[in-house]
């Protein structure tokens, strides 16, 4: 994957994660402090893999597919992250 995400705080434990133009809101369950609108950061992250895997779609080949899914092969090599705060964001947020 390239480019830049954009994670921005939309109040209590949710927050929304931009990306080529499409937004996803991720949050806790009310048991974790959250209001349950949403997936989990680790749901998505799990939901990533069993995706990427799925879209290969060749049950005998399954280990193969994984080993070649971006999703599974970032785990074994990270990738370089950067993280910036805007300023002006964060000074709207108070």
């Amino acid at each position: 994957m390239s480019g830049e995400l954009r994670v921005r705080h939309v109040g209590g434990d949710r927050f929304t994660v931009e990306m080529r133009g499409h937004s996803v809101t991720v949050d806790q369950p009310v048991g974790d402090g959250g209001t349950d609108t949403a997936p989990t950061p680790t749901e998505l992250f799990v939901a990533g893999l069993a995706s990427c895997v799925a879209f290969y779609d060749r049950r005998d080949a399954f280990l193969a597919v994984a080993s070649h899914c971006t999703v599974h092969n970032t785990l074994h090599e990270p990738p370089a992250v950067d993280i910036v705060l805007d300023r002006q964001a964060n000074a709207d947020d108070h």
